[in-house]
C-alpha cells in the first residue's frame, strides 16, 4: 500500500523528498517502519527515523540512509506500508490495488475491458479501462476513461472481480 513516492533528496544527511500518496498524511505519525521499492518489485523494509512536511512534500529519514548518495539510489521508488497496517476504509471506498484489474461491464451486459490504471484529478478519480477485444483507430487496444462517480459506477464486486457502470451518453 503506497503512501508516498520518492522524487528526490533533501540535504546531505540522507533525507528523501517524497510526494504524499495517502489521503491521510497524519498516518505517518503511526509508522515506525516502511517498505521502499520500485512499483511491482519486492520492497525493502526500513525503520522510519523521522519525517516532516515541507511545502507540498514529506521529507523522510530512513534508518541506514545516512548520506545524499545513498538517498539518491531510492529516487522514483514507492514508500509503502504493509497491507495489514493500511487504514481501514469506510463502506464504498476501495484501495487502488482492489480496483486495478477488475473487469468492467455496462449495466446492459457489455464487457468494456479491464481497469489498468487510475488517474487522479481534483474533481474525482478516473478509471482507465483497456478493452480486451476492440482495437482503437491508432492500432492498439481501445481505452475508455470512466469517471469514478456514483452516478456512473453502479457496483463494485471484488469477489467476482467485476465493476458495473452506466456510461453517460457519448462516452464511448
Amino acid at each position: 500500500m503506497a503512501v508516498g513516492q520518492i522524487i528526490g533528496v533533501h540535504g546531505v544527511r540522507g533525507e528523501v523528498k517524497a510526494t504524499v500518496l495517502t489521503d491521510d498524511p497524519d498516518r505517518f505519525d503511526l509508522l515506525t517502519r516502511v517498505l521502499v521499492g520500485p512499483d511491482g518489485a519486492e520492497p525493502v523494509p526500513y525503520g522510519l527515523e523521522g519525517y516532516r512536511f515541507h511545502q507540498k512534500w514529506v521529507l523522510i529519514k530512513l534508518e541506514g540512509i545516512d548520506d545524499r548518495a545513498r538517498a539518491e539510489t531510492l529516487r522514483d521508488q514507492l514508500i509503502q506500508v504493509p497491507l495489514e497496517e493500511a487504514i481501514p476504509l469506510t463502506a464504498g471506498e476501495y484501495y487502488e490495488h482492489q480496483i486495478v484489474g477488475l473487469e468492467v461491464w455496462t449495466a446492459d451486459g457489455r464487457n468494456l475491458g479491464e481497469v489498468v490504471e487510475i488517474l487522479y484529478s481534483a474533481a474525482h478519480e478516473v478509471y482507465v479501462v483497456r478493452g480486451a477485444d476492440a482495437q482503437s483507430s491508432k492500432g492498439g487496444l481501445r481505452e475508455v476513461l470512466i469517471p469514478a462517480i456514483a452516478s456512473v459506477v453502479l457496483s463494485v464486486d471484488l469477489e467476482a472481480g467485476r465493476l458495473v457502470v452506466e456510461l453517460p451518453e457519448g462516452l464511448l
